[in-house]
């Protein structure tokens, strides 16, 4: 990656982000946040320049800088990366730590980003937008969906499959060949051993809908 990044959110995923572009030695532009406040300030020494619509900063995207998408609500987020593909042919770039280990024998979308610590093994795929936080461990041949979310220290055993949208809190396991189904919610520390249907929220160990 040659080009500077600009970080489209300046709060606590933006500031993650921003660290893994450092650890790589790669210039970032400037945030921009839809925050009043954070407006005109520096967060982590780089300046906040302005909203994250501001077209005076998105018509630089693809032409002199890379982006990164970096909020929190995964709608608005999803809202962004549309408006970059449609209005700028623009997608994000995955932001991977020096300090993370991808395979060479991995596949990765776009505009993932996959934190310290983090392991994603060799036939493991990773589709777009996907977020990898520190130690979690994504095993061989293991499938993520789009906009998928994987907490810190959670590990997605092999040959899992996880859906479109669905959220793995920190420390959880998924055991081997589990199918997690599209926007499902699995818990912090739960342990799953069995599929889990779309849009179901579990929790424990081993893990089971909430009642």
């Amino acid at each position: 990656m040659q080009n500077p990044v600009i970080i489209l959110g300046a709060q606590k995923l933006g500031t993650a982000v921003l660290d893994i572009f450092n650890s790589n030695n790669v210039m970032v532009y400037c945030f921009l946040d839809d925050s009043q406040k954070l407006q005109q300030q520096e967060v982590n020494n780089v300046a906040v320049m302005s909203s994250t619509e501001d077209p005076e900063f998105l018509k630089l995207i693809g032409k002199k800088c890379d982006v990164f998408v970096a909020v929190e609500d995964t709608a608005a987020r999803k809202g962004m990366i549309k408006l970059l593909k449609e209005e700028y042919q623009a997608v994000p770039v995955n932001a991977i730590h020096k300090f993370s280990a991808v395979s060479e024998y991995a596949w990765l979308g776009h505009g993932n980003l996959v934190a310290a610590g983090a392991v994603v093994n060799n036939n493991a795929r990773v589709g777009d937008n996907c977020l990898i936080h520190s130690n979690a461990v994504i095993d061989t041949l293991a499938e993520l969906g789009d906009f998928v979310q994987v907490g810190a220290g959670a590990i997605v055993n092999a040959e899992v499959i996880v859906g479109e949208g669905a959220f793995i809190g920190s420390g959880a396991v998924i055991v081997s060949g589990v199918k997690i189904g599209k926007s499902a919610r699995i818990g912090a520390g739960a342990v799953v051993v069995a599929d889990v249907p779309a849009k179901a929220t579990v929790f424990g160990n081993p893990a089971a809908p909430i009642k």
